[in-house]
């Protein structure tokens, strides 16, 4: 579990650097595929004897590697800040007739505080989905396999 939670941390990290300089705005894809996918693998790493055991493995697996992905989003939001930076999104709310008075310190608090509020949102998520990737493995062949030894 602990293993395939750090591969996904790792994934998870680049990929939400990428998407959040992509856009400053929540990234939920990020989570939902690595909750799912690493959850999974934690259950095919561990092969739990039940499909509740293999729920949990899933769900402790895509909580760590969403926390990764935590990381990664909010390195890429302040890297996107400093690209796009308050004059740029002034910019962009002018070309669509958008009044908001805008200040630098508003800037920054509205994108970081958002952007911590969807990385909250996406380790829920994470837990989750790895809780569902875990039980979908086990539904589909886990409980034809026997339990892993601990010695493997």
């Amino acid at each position: 579990m602990l293993k395939a939670g750090l591969i996904g941390a790792g994934i998870g990290f680049v990929l939400a650097i990428i998407a959040a300089l992509i856009t400053p705005l929540c990234n939920p894809c990020v989570a939902l595929l690595l909750g799912l996918g690493v959850g999974a693998l934690a259950a095919v790493r561990e092969r739990p004897a039940t499909s509740g055991d293999s729920a949990g493995e899933g769900a402790k697996a895509g909580t760590i590697a969403t926390v990764g992905s935590l990381v990664g989003q909010m390195i890429g939001a302040v890297a996107n800040g400093f690209i796009v930076g308050p004059e740029g999104i002034a910019n962009l709310y002018r070309q669509f007739d958008i009044q908001v008075p805008l200040t630098p310190q508003s800037y920054w608090t509205y994108l970081l505080c958002s952007n911590c509020l969807c990385a909250v949102v996406n380790v829920a998520l994470g837990a989750g989905l790895g809780a569902l990737g875990g039980i979908l493995w086990y539904q589909i062949s886990g409980k034809n396999l026997p339990p892993a030894s601990p010695f493997e």
